[in-house]
């Protein structure tokens, strides 16, 4: 029973006030360990897959169609892999693989641990102005949106910010995989007023990232959106082969 919930068994729906989003590069060979193997990387120029960090302070998470006061706010960091899967009947789907997800609100933690396999924990989070922290987490970015050129990080793999924009996120699908049945859970999301800006980012520390201990890790963009009225179809399962 407690399984089934995890499938994403309705439609939910929210509103995201902003996310920020800053996305790695790393040689796809450090990688390809952390997917399921129903997965394939989503790769650029056959060199370079993406970690990426979304952090979005959410508003009225409920049921789609529910009630207003059955609605959940909270601050969310996600830590997801892109990725493609190839459907049962030859569908090529890109999307997400989640790795961990956190939230300032044990309430959500609780809830988004019965009705999803995002592996949710609750923390700490701090924002002040463009200073997101977490001392629970180790977790720190600071972030310049008034800088009157932003250019691209440094070491990054894109030679320019539309090639960057691909891998900013959020694809339309996130996959979950069960090992033993080989069911693919697939998630379809539905967005609106999606027009990311570009963001500099002054300095980071993420500890999740770094316990994943990936050597040739680089910043390769970071974006940020607001506004957004967002919603997940009910989830579908789909027989890997």
């Amino acid at each position: 029973m407690l399984s089934t919930l995890k499938n994403h068994p309705f439609a939910v729906e929210a509103f995201f006030e902003n996310s920020t989003v800053l996305t790695f590069a790393v040689p796809k060979e450090e990688l390809e360990s952390l997917i399921p193997e129903c997965l394939e990387l989503d790769t650029f120029n056959n060199k370079w897959a993406f970690i990426a960090v979304a952090m979005v302070q959410t508003k009225n998470l409920k049921p789609k169609g529910a009630p207003s006061f059955l609605g959940n706010d909270f601050f969310l960091i996600g830590y997801r892999i892109f990725v493609r899967y190839k459907t049962s009947t030859g569908k090529r789907l890109r999307g997400l693989y989640i790795l961990k997800s956190e939230t300032d609100k044990k309430r959500m933690a609780f809830i988004g641990n019965i009705f999803t396999h995002y592996n949710y924990t609750s923390t700490d989070i701090n924002i002040d102005g463009e200073e997101m922290s977490s001392i629970k987490s180790n977790f720190k970015i600071k972030l310049n949106s008034k800088k009157d050129i932003i250019v691209l990080p440094s070491k990054s793999p894109f030679s320019n910010w539309k090639e960057a924009r691909r891998y900013a996120g959020p694809l339309p699908f996130t996959f979950t995989y069960n090992k033993d049945t080989k069911e693919v859970l697939i998630i379809e999301g539905v967005r609106r007023n999606w027009k990311p800006n570009p963001i500099h980012v002054e300095h980071y520390n993420i500890e999740f990232l770094n316990e994943l201990k990936l050597n040739h890790m680089v910043l390769a963009n970071a974006f940020k959106i607001n506004n957004i009225p967002y919603y997940w179809k009910k989830g579908r399962i789909d027989l890997w082969n």
